[in-house]
């Protein structure tokens, strides 16, 4: 069964009762199975997440949209192994990360994750290149700076590259960050809240530049946003309601 539903971006979209994803043996580069996440407050225990289940295919855009205070970011963390859960399961990128301990989980987001955050989160220290530099050369990449370069130039900042955070503006920061994330050739890249501290026309600018990347690359895209026109370029939006999977919308034809 199908819904049409209208998200206000000027597209329909369509609301599926079932999905392959949700077969636990579907091949899902992240998968979340009844995914619990509770925390302890003066008023008793709050419940952040309730009983989620859905699975993400490589290759996939995916956003999660809702509310503030629904969940986003916490099952984002989750996904991606930054928190652990109350209780259910994650698979990320082939991993139970439940049988991983910290240094596990760490070491597999530097080699298949890579993060876009709202507030940038450069180095302030080290310059563009360097800070884009900084994941190729843990990997090891014997080309790391012509690398780094050529990722500085896909986004516009070649020119820019001896400058350090301080003396770009947001969207620029952006870019940077941008160029960073996709440098290890992530298999899954995180984005949270990519455009929430830039204006509507950088923003855009940014969306245009994140899905560009993704699409040559092939990354699968998990993005936390509250911004329609950006959850609007995803292959499917998932919407959190007070911690539950309220209903499943994909993109119609």
């Amino acid at each position: 069964m199908r819904v049409d539903h209208d998200l206000g971006t000027g597209g329909n979209v369509s609301v599926a009762a079932a999905s392959p994803l949700d077969n636990p043996t579907a091949a899902c580069i992240a998968r979340a199975e009844n995914l619990g996440k509770e925390v302890i407050s003066p008023e008793g225990t709050l419940v952040i997440l309730d009983n989620v289940t859905f699975g993400i295919a490589q290759g996939e855009s995916v956003a999660v949209i809702g509310a503030s205070g629904s969940g986003k970011s916490t099952l984002l963390g989750l996904l991606a192994g930054l928190d652990t859960p109350s209780r259910g399961r994650v698979w990320l990128a082939g991993a139970d990360l439940g049988g991983l301990d910290e240094d596990g989980r760490a070491l597999l987001r530097a080699q298949r994750v890579g993060f876009v955050f709202q507030s940038f989160q450069l180095l302030t220290g080290l310059t563009a290149l360097e800070n884009v530099l900084l994941p190729l050369e843990l990997a090891g990449q014997p080309d790391a700076r012509r690398q780094a370069l050529d990722l500085l130039e896909r986004v516009g900042l070649k020119a820019r590259a001896r400058h350090y955070p301080s003396q770009l503006s947001g969207g620029e920061q952006q870019r940077v960050a941008i160029a960073r994330a996709f440098a290890g050739n992530p298999a899954v890249l995180f984005a949270d809240e990519p455009t929430g501290n830039l204006d509507q026309k950088t923003g855009h600018r940014i969306i245009e530049l994140l899905f560009a990347l993704n699409r040559e690359q092939g990354t699968t895209l998990i993005l936390v946003t509250h911004d329609p026109e950006l959850a609007a370029y995803c292959d499917r939006v998932l919407e959190l309601d007070d911690g539950r999977l309220r209903e499943r919308r994909e993109h119609s034809s």
